[in-house]
């Protein structure tokens, strides 16, 4: 029984190899993450006549080199949650923390949990490039948000309160309409250089080409609001105009790469056998399929529902001592946060579009009427979309 315990950082390592009883095999030595480093370790563990079984702390992406490299040569490598790690820390009384301790213990780490370690199994290709494609389509939203908020600072300078008059970018239609307005018309002064009637005729002509709604009663409202607003830039200053424009640029930029990596989600997830079960569930439609498909991934890798709904960290866990039991637990919210939030879209979803006939709405429903705030009653009703789901989906597979 040989524990290799790898403390994992940015381009290197630290590699601490024990015995049972705290016997030393390999005192910490560093390696960086090469083909020749990788290459040397591999050949070490591969010689020794006894189990050995490589434990890794989950680092982001920086394990992924040593990971990939150890398992494709064989090696049984197990990938612990970091919070795992972190409470077997805690129960050393002396709290030093460099590279050489740290491997120390994850090496102690997979002595003392030896039998309970799981071997790592990378997950199907698909189901990879999905949860990559929805890391990198969090990372744009962000990005987003933050183009969003610029543009607004400057319209709030040159067109305050236009914003309540448009919507902004919408991932289900993939239109802004407030961007195509300020492309149009960048400035009150654009506006009010026209009299009601001409800005009206003009404004009905930009709808008809954008094959937006040719609303004329909107039009006069945005002409008063344009007539009464004081901006605080005029539009005779030089750099207006540009700074006006390039915010909105950027912003669809930024939304066309959003729908890209989107369009991309849509067509992987398509090509999974669940993808038609999960699309046909209230509440899901074209946008939060293949998301909710990204962030749980191949359902067979938890052994029931209740493995589900405590991977989404919102699982009330049971507390009792002696005779007493609590019954009002908050969530744990020791999970995925993104895979809440994707659930909580779905129920926000299922409660904009009432169905009596659905399970999960009269659960959301009944919950509300206990008393339960609207979040709470949400949450309920994602515990049990999950339950649905785990159970859908895996029927699906135990039947193949």
């Amino acid at each position: 029984m040989i524990s290799v315990g790898i403390d994992v950082a940015k381009g290197k390592s630290t590699v601490c190899i024990l015995k049972p009883y705290g016997e030393i095999v390999s005192r910490p030595f560093d390696i960086s993450h090469t083909e020749k480093d990788l290459h040397a370790l591999a050949t070490m563990i591969l010689r020794f006549d006894d189990d050995v079984k490589v434990v890794l702390e989950s680092t982001g992406i920086y394990h992924l080199p040593v990971l990939t490299y150890l398992q494709e040569r064989g090696i049984f490598v197990a990938l612990i949650n970091p919070y795992l790690m972190k409470m077997y820390r805690s129960e050393d009384l002396r709290k030093a923390k460099t590279d050489n301790i740290d491997s120390r213990i994850i090496a102690n780490y997979g002595i003392d949990h030896w039998f309970s370690m799981k071997e790592y199994t990378v997950a199907e290709d698909t189901y990879y490039e999905l949860k990559i494609l929805s890391q990198q389509y969090r990372h744009y939203m962000e990005l987003h948000i933050s183009a969003l908020l610029d543009l607004t600072h400057l319209l709030e300078l040159t067109m305050p309160g236009i914003k309540t008059m448009f919507t902004s970018w919408k991932e289900a239609s993939n239109r802004d309409k407030l961007g195509d307005f300020v492309e149009r018309f960048w400035h009150f002064d654009t506006i009010t250089c026209l009299d009601e009637s001409e800005f009206v005729e003009e404004y009905i002509n930009w709808a008809k080409e954008k094959k937006y709604h040719q609303n004329t009663a909107k039009a006069k409202a945005i002409y008063a609001m344009a007539r009464e607003g004081i901006p605080s830039l005029p539009s005779t200053t030089p750099s207006v105009k540009m700074l006006v424009l390039e915010a909105v640029r950027v912003l669809k930029e930024i939304d066309a790469s959003l729908m890209h990596i989107l369009s991309r989600m849509q067509l992987l997830s398509k090509s999974l056998p669940e993808y038609s079960v999960v699309r046909n569930m209230s509440g899901v439609g074209d946008v939060l399929a293949p998301k909710l498909i990204a962030e749980i991934g191949d359902i067979r890798r938890f052994h029931n529902g209740k493995a589900l709904i405590a991977f989404a960290g919102i699982d009330p866990p049971p507390y009792e001592s002696g005779q007493f039991v609590a019954t009002n637990r908050r969530i744990t919210k020791r999970g995925s946060s993104h895979l809440r939030k994707v659930g909580y879209e779905v129920m926000r979803s299922i409660k904009a579009h009432p169905n009596p006939d659905d399970s999960v709405y009269q659960y959301i429903v009944k919950k509300e009427s206990e008393g339960k705030a609207k979040k709470a009653a949400k949450i309920a009703g994602l515990n049990k979309f999950l339950r649905i789901y785990y159970a859908r989906v895996n029927e699906l597979y135990s039947s193949e």
